[in-house]
């Protein structure tokens, strides 16, 4: 379940350096504001045929547990924030057949391997300087050998300046 989690971190994380469209370049990604930004995770979606009720449910609660979850955005931070490098990056584990990110529009999708564990990952959504909303599916096998697909939605919205209790 672990392993589940880390892989669908990186989408979050690409998710998190969100890029966005001002007018300035329709076709190429612009910077979020500097600021607060909250985000809220839902779980559309998490199919694990012959997982017990209770562990799908913890699954759930974890995920909501990181839904109202307030981060500072530095301008220092965003000056730095670059998509296709963190893309690149992939966690060092991900290889990215589709890297479509323009025009406030993100469209990723590729394979993430970790410990062993394989999963196909696809990335679509919405971005702009201060909101960002993309569903992440991940689909693969469980280390069991069951068969797994998670959806999640992962809304990040910018909501002024930073709180003092968010500032890193």
């Amino acid at each position: 379940m672990k392993k589940i989690l880390t892989v669908a971190a990186i989408g979050a994380l690409v998710a998190v350096a969100g890029c966005s469209d001002k007018g300035e370049n329709s076709a190429g990604p612009v910077k979020r504001e500097a600021g607060n930004w909250k985000t809220d995770v839902k779980l559309v979606k998490f199919e694990v045929p012959g997982m017990p009720p209770e562990m799908k449910d913890g699954m759930t609660k974890m995920m909501e547990g990181a839904s109202g979850m307030d981060q500072c955005l530095t301008q220092e931070q965003v000056d730095k924030e670059d998509v296709a490098a963190e893309l690149a990056k992939g966690g060092g584990q991900c290889t990215w057949s589709k890297k479509e990110v323009a025009g406030g529009k993100i469209d990723v999708a590729g394979t993430c391997s970790q410990n062993g564990q394989t999963v196909d990952m696809a990335m679509v959504g919405t971005m702009a300087a201060k909101k960002t909303d993309v569903t992440i599916t991940t689909n693969g096998k469980m280390p069991t050998g069951g068969d797994m697909e998670m959806v999640m939605q992962m809304t990040q919205t910018h909501t002024g300046p930073c709180k003092a209790a968010t500032t890193t």
